[in-house]
């Protein structure tokens, strides 16, 4: 057979769908009328027996269910998507055609009609019907498939969210991705049993279970990008519980950042994790940004680069992106060049550690607002007694570093990018992020000129070292998932969020503070590793969790404040103000630092941060 002409041919007369759907149902109807007065009456008396009267029967028949097919709406279904659905639809439209035509025949007392054949009609209609529809879905499938060759073509897509996006997502997966699109599901009442991009809306998004089995699901797509982050989180959980590969469409910051709405994706952790838009000071960022030059160290990092991307919308007049790794830099000047072609860049190789380079570097470029985002951050890693002491050098004396040569050029602000891990740290790396902490807040006594201060926030999913990466390559290689305790939780944040918030820290804050980012409910790693497997169409059963017990200076849990601060609000919601304990340590970290000696690591942050420091203090 050629599929190909077929295909063309089904394409044309795909305007006409409706208007040749009610005129073969109605073909049927009289087809099953004959087929009727067969059974009943059997070939010898098929034509003899039937009343003079009976054409116009048949004709009045056929008009009664043309009414009740159109007013059930059963021409615009679509035959390629038959289901249980449609034949429950035409089940009810033949019973009401029949009652009410069997009533009308009665009452017009014309009883050479057989009671038989008016009690069978509707049944026989209803099978001829329900024999065209699964024959033609039959036919189209077979053709699709023999046309492209292809798997593809045979995912079956159940989508949650009848609205806007859902209904452009099906024109888009449906006729260019060869997706099979069976229907939808939406908890709006005015919407059930509707049509949306010619598909049935099935019913409410807690039917899903049922609704996979019945239709031969094999994809689950949620389609709410503008629904508030409980809803889309309700029925992202309803969709993995269905146990198939869930995918989503864009949210709406993706959609206004160019992504296309008919494009499916994976679900992402930010999606599970997600919280609702903190309200920025859009006004206020913009006057501290715009038509300044903008420094930021470890411009090619995770938190870098995506601070540099959202620096760049408020049109500084350059941003001067100074980093260690070529390649690092490399990617990020190339990205902004075609984001932003008209904003000046400035492109530096350069290491925190090296005071020199960083004077010329300021001196040279002048820059007006910095942010430090040059760190080490692996805690592990930097457990290990050769690297405690350059991450000392790396992670502290570079924010010395840099934090000096920003007051000895005039910078406006100065703002360190800290972390959860600074507060009562118990590794290495927490507490040089912790002593930088208390250099740049002395610093910011000892130069009035430059307002210095520090923004804590917990883990950003997707950076370099996150656990998210991990778990979708494990789960990619079929598991097992590596978690480290069982009750182990950590505070999560988008990157994006967390370079937005940075930037209105930096916006509001004042000399020697510390803010705080709200980092909403922590996480327990255990039912994030869970949820990822579930979403991915997998259970636990399949790919199973391995618990590898507590990495070196690792805790159970994070903070955001010690044991001895408290926090103050501040005019925006996401962001708070440690207040911190001052008790002159920030000075002896500064003196250190001046003639820093860093062979015995350990022994050197416990004298800068005394008993903070919840780790052993002796070198392995």
């Amino acid at each position: 057979m050629n599929w190909q002409f077929l295909d063309t041919l089904l394409t044309r007369l795909r305007p006409h769908r409706e208007v040749l759907a009610l005129s073969l149902d109605l073909s049927v109807v009289a087809l099953a009328w004959q087929a009727t007065y067969l059974f009943r009456l059997g070939f010898e008396r098929w034509f003899t027996a039937r009343p003079v009267y009976d054409g116009w029967v048949l004709l009045g028949l056929v008009g009664i269910y043309a009414l009740v097919f159109w007013g059930l709406r059963v021409p615009k279904g679509m035959w390629r998507f038959s289901g249980f659905g449609e034949i429950q639809r035409l089940a009810v439209a033949c019973l009401i055609a029949g009652l009410v035509g069997a009533t009308l025949v009665l009452m017009a007392h014309l009883r050479a009609v057989p009671r038989a054949v008016l009690t069978l009609h509707p049944l026989f209609t209803l099978m001829l019907l329900a024999m065209m529809r699964m024959g033609y879905r039959m036919l189209y499938e077979q053709m699709r498939s023999r046309i492209s060759g292809s798997a593809q073509e045979r995912r079956r897509a159940l989508v949650l969210g009848a609205g806007d996006a859902g209904r452009l997502l099906v024109a888009g997966i449906q006729h260019q991705q060869g997706w099979v699109v069976v229907g939808f599901l939406d908890d709006a009442p005015e919407k059930r049993g509707a049509r949306v991009a010619g598909l049935p809306v099935l019913g409410a998004l807690p039917d899903a279970g049922r609704i996979v089995e019945v239709q031969g699901v094999t994809h689950v797509i949620v389609a709410l990008p503008a629904a508030a982050l409980a809803e889309r989180r309700r029925a992202l959980d309803i969709a993995a519980g269905t146990g198939l590969p869930v995918l989503t469409v864009p949210s709406g910051a993706e959609l206004l950042a160019g992504r296309r709405v008919n494009e499916v994706r994976d679900i992402e952790p930010e999606d599970l994790l997600g919280r609702e838009p903190v309200q920025l000071d859009e006004g206020g960022i913009s006057e501290t940004i715009s038509g300044k030059v903008v420094l930021v160290t470890g411009a090619g990092g995770s938190i870098g680069s995506e601070l540099c991307r959202q620096i760049a919308r408020y049109g500084p007049r350059s941003i001067v992106l100074y980093e260690l790794s070529e390649y690092a830099l490399y990617a990020i000047e190339q990205t902004l060049a075609e984001s932003f072609p008209h904003l000046p860049l400035v492109r530096v190789i350069g290491d925190v550690k090296d005071l020199d380079h960083l004077r010329a570097c300021f001196v040279r470029h002048r820059p007006q607002l910095v942010f430090h985002a040059a760190a080490f951050k692996h805690v592990p890693l930097m457990e290990e007694s050769d690297n405690s002491a350059a991450c000392i050098r790396n992670n502290t004396l570079g924010t010395y570093n840099a934090a000096l040569a920003a007051a000895e050029v005039g910078v406006q602000r100065f703002v360190l990018i800290s972390t959860d891990k600074a507060v009562n740290p118990t590794n290495v790396m927490g507490a040089t992020k912790r002593a930088a902490e208390m250099a740049l807040v002395a610093l910011a006594k000892r130069h009035q000129g430059t307002r210095f201060m520090a923004v804590r926030f917990g883990n950003v999913l997707g950076s370099s070292g996150s656990v998210i990466p991990k778990f979708k390559e494990q789960i990619a290689r079929g598991g097992p998932l590596t978690v480290t305790h069982p009750d182990i939780i950590r505070y999560f944040m988008t990157i994006p969020e967390a370079a937005r918030l940075v930037i209105q820290a930096a916006a509001i804050g004042e000399s020697g503070q510390v803010l705080v980012l709200d980092m909403g409910e922590p996480v327990r790693i255990a039912d994030l590793a869970r949820q990822m497997i579930r979403m991915s169409g997998h259970s636990t059963d399949d790919v199973r969790i391995e618990y590898t017990g507590l990495r070196p200076g690792e805790k159970l849990f994070e903070e955001l404040l010690a044991d001895q601060e408290t926090s103050l609000p501040t005019a925006c919601t996401g962001v708070r103000v440690a207040r911190l304990v001052d008790d002159g340590a920030g000075e002896r970290v500064l003196d250190d630092l001046a003639r820093l000696d860093a062979s015995r690591p350990r022994a050197l942050l416990g004298r800068w941060l005394g008993p903070e420091f919840h780790a052993p203090l002796t070198e392995s």
